[in-house]
C-alpha cells in the first residue's frame, strides 16, 4: 500500500475542517448560511463555483469515459464548460438582481404562485439528490482503489465529513474551503500529468491503440469482478488472469468498451440523437443546477455576477484540459482497466502504473488522490447547501421565521438519503449519473429561467405545465434508467439520454400554456422585469 496515501487523505480531511472551523467565525445570521451575506467578491466566488462545480464526473468521470469510449465522449467536458458560456448570457446577472435565496424564491418572485414554488423545491431535492450520490460513490470507489477498505466507509466519511461543514458553517464557510479545494484539485491533475508526459516520451512515445487493441505496458495480473467472456471465453467472476509485457488487452463481452481504432473515430456506438441530447443536456443543465444557481445569489450585485461567471469560464476550461489526457494514458499504462469495467479509478491508479511504485510515482497517485477528495468533499458541500436551503426555507420554516439551528436541522435531513442511496448504486459510471441530473436541470429550470427571465407573457400554470412535461418526463427517463431493465434501439437512447426531447417539450409546453392563460399574468410584470434587468446604478 502506498505510504504517503493515508497522511494525503488527513490533510486534505483536516484543512477542509480547518477552513470551515475559520469560516465559522463569520456565520452568524441565516443569510450567511444561506448566501453569505451576499458579500463573496467576483474574485472568490468564482473559484468556489470551480471548486463545488469540478466534482467527481469531472475529477474522475471524464477520465474514465475517455479510456472507455474514446473521442465519442469528449462532449462531456466541452459541454460542462460551455455551460457557463449560456449562464453568463442569459441568468447570471438578472438572477442576482432578483434578490431571492434560492431557485423557489426566484419562482415566487417572478409569478408569485405557491405552488410553482412547491413544484421548484421538488426539482430542486431531486436534482439535488441525484447529484449528491455520483459524489458519494466516487468517494467509495477512491477508498476502495486505493486503500482496498470499504466501499461504504468511503462514502460515509465523505458524506459525515460534509454535512458536518455545512451543518457548522453553512454557505459562508463552505466558500472559503471550495475556493481552497479548486487550487488543491488543479494541482493534483497538472503537477502529475507533467512527469506522465515525460515518461511517454521516455518510453517511444506508444501508439494509444496499437494493432487491434490496447497492449499491457508490464506483466499484469486481472482479477475480474464478474462473470464475462473474455476474447469468447466464459470466465466466472473472481478469476485471475496474467498477461506479459506487450500482450493484447482482450475484449470483455461484460464492459461495452470501445476497442482498436473504433477508439478514435468518431461516431462509433454512439447515435446521432444520443450525442445531440449530450450536448443540449451538458449545455443547458449548468443554467438549472441549483448548486450552481445559488452562487449568485452570494455575489453584492448582477454585475459581479457576470463577471464572476466570466472568471469561471477560465478556470472550468483549464481544468477540463487535464482528464482528457489521463483518459489517454490511460489507454497506454492501464489497459486492464477495460476488462475489469472500473475505468474511473484511472486518474487514481495511473501515476503508479506509468512510473512504477518508486517514490514519485506514489507521491504523485497519493497527490491526485488527495485531489479526488477535494472533488468530493466541494461539489457535496454546495449540493448539500442548496438542497438543505430548500428544505429549511420551503419545509421546516414554511413561512415562519427560521434558526440557524433550523438550518442545520435541514442539512442532516439533505444528506441521509443521498448517502443511503449511494451504498446501491456502486456500479454505475459516475459522469453518466451526473449526465441524467445535467438532463433534468436542462428540462426543469433553464426554460423556467431563460422565460421567466427574458418573455414577460410566462404564466403561473405555464410555467407548472411546462416543469411538470419536461421536467417529468426528464425524471422518468432517469428512474427508468438507473431502476429499470436494459433497453437496445431507439428507446435506449430517448431514456438513456432524453434532453433531446424532454427539454424542447418543455419550452413547447410552457409557452403554449401561458398563451392559453394570458389573463395570469402578474400585473406587477413590468416592475419584476425593470427589477431584473435594469443595472443597480440606474435604481433610484
Amino acid at each position: 500500500m502506498n505510504p504517503y496515501l493515508v497522511p494525503g487523505l488527513i490533510v486534505v480531511v483536516l484543512v477542509t475542517v480547518g477552513i470551515g472551523v475559520y469560516g465559522l467565525r463569520f456565520a452568524r445570521t441565516t443569510s450567511d448560511f444561506l448566501v453569505a451575506s451576499r458579500s463573496v467578491s467576483p474574485a472568490w466566488n468564482a473559484a468556489a463555483i470551480s471548486g463545488e462545480y469540478l466534482s467527481a464526473a469531472s475529477f474522475l468521470g471524464v477520465a474514465g469515459l475517455i479510456l472507455r469510449y474514446g473521442v465519442d465522449v469528449l462532449w462531456y467536458p466541452v459541454g460542462f464548460a460551455a455551460g457557463y458560456l449560456a449562464l453568463l448570457l442569459f441568468v447570471a446577472a438578472p438572477l442576482r438582481r432578483s434578490g431571492a435565496f434560492t431557485l423557489p424564491d426566484f419562482c415566487e418572485v417572478r409569478l408569485g404562485s405557491p405552488l410553482l414554488r412547491r413544484l421548484a423545491s421538488v426539482f430542486v431535492v431531486f436534482i439535488g439528490c441525484l447529484y449528491l450520490v455520483p459524489q458519494l460513490q466516487g468517494a467509495g470507489l477512491t477508498f476502495t482503489t486505493v486503500t482496498g477498505g470499504s466501499y461504504a466507509w468511503g462514502a460515509l466519511l465523505v458524506g459525515v465529513v460534509v454535512t458536518a461543514n455545512v451543518a457548522l458553517g453553512g454557505m459562508r464557510a463552505i466558500t472559503f474551503v471550495q475556493a481552497f479545494q479548486y487550487w488543491l484539485k488543479l494541482t493534483a491533475l497538472a503537477v502529475p500529468v507533467i512527469f506522465l508526459a515525460l515518461q511517454w516520451q521516455s518510453d517511444g512515445r506508444p501508439a494509444v491503440t496499437p494493432g487491434p487493441g490496447a497492449t499491457f505496458p508490464v506483466a499484469t495480473t486481472v482479477v475480474l469482478e464478474q462473470d464475462a467472456l473474455v476474447d469468447g471465453v466464459a470466465l466466472e467472476k473472481g478469476q485471475q488472469l496474467s498477461y506479459d509485457a506487450g500482450a493484447p488487452v482482450p475484449e470483455v463481452s461484460s464492459v461495452d468498451a470501445n476497442f482498436g481504432p473504433d477508439w478514435l473515430r468518431p461516431g462509433g456506438d454512439a447515435s446521432l440523437f444520443a450525442t445531440y441530447s449530450l450536448i443540449l443536456a451538458t449545455f443547458l443543465g449548468t443554467m438549472g443546477l441549483p448548486h450552481v444557481l445559488v452562487r449568485f445569489y452570494t455575489n453584492p450585485d448582477g454585475a459581479s455576477a457576470r463577471r464572476t461567471t466570466l472568471v469561471v469560464l477560465g478556470l472550468v476550461g483549464t481544468f477540463y484540459l487535464l482528464p482528457t489526457l489521463y483518459g489517454v494514458l490511460g489507454r497506454i499504462y492501464t489497459p486492464q482497466l477495460l476488462m475489469t469495467g472500473r475505468t474511473d479509478a484511472v486518474v487514481l491508479l495511473l501515476p503508479e502504473a506509468a512510473l512504477g511504485g518508486g517514490h514519485l510515482g506514489q507521491l504523485l497517485g497519493a497527490l491526485v488522490t488527495a485531489g479526488a477528495l477535494a472533488a468530493f468533499l466541494s461539489t457535496s458541500s454546495g449540493l448539500l447547501t442548496s438542497v438543505a436551503g430548500v428544505v429549511f426555507t420551503d419545509v421546516l420554516r414554511a413561512g415562519r421565521g427560521g434558526s440557524i439551528r433550523d438550518f442545520r436541522l435541514a442539512t442532516v435531513l439533505a444528506a441521509a438519503v443521498p448517502v443511503l442511496l449511494s451504498l446501491y448504486v456502486s456500479n454505475m459510471d459516475v459522469s453518466r449519473v451526473v449526465g441524467l441530473a445535467f438532463a433534468v436541470a436542462a428540462s426543469s429550470f433553464c426554460p423556467l429561467l431563460v422565460l421567466g427571465i427574458w418573455w414577460r407573457r410566462l404564466t403561473d400554470v405555464g410555467a407548472v405545465a411546462g416543469v411538470l412535461a419536461g421536467g417529468g418526463a426528464s425524471m422518468a427517463a432517469v428512474l427508468i434508467t438507473v431502476l429499470g431493465p436494459p433497453l437496445d434501439g431507439w428507446p435506449a437512447d430517448a431514456v438513456g439520454q432524453p434532453a433531446a426531447w424532454t427539454v424542447p417539450l418543455a419550452f413547447v409546453v410552457m409557452i403554449g400554456g401561458s398563451l392559453l392563460t394570458s389573463r395570469r399574468v402578474p400585473r406587477d410584470v413590468g416592475a419584476t422585469m425593470l427589477r431584473l434587468h435594469a443595472p443597480e446604478s440606474l435604481r433610484v
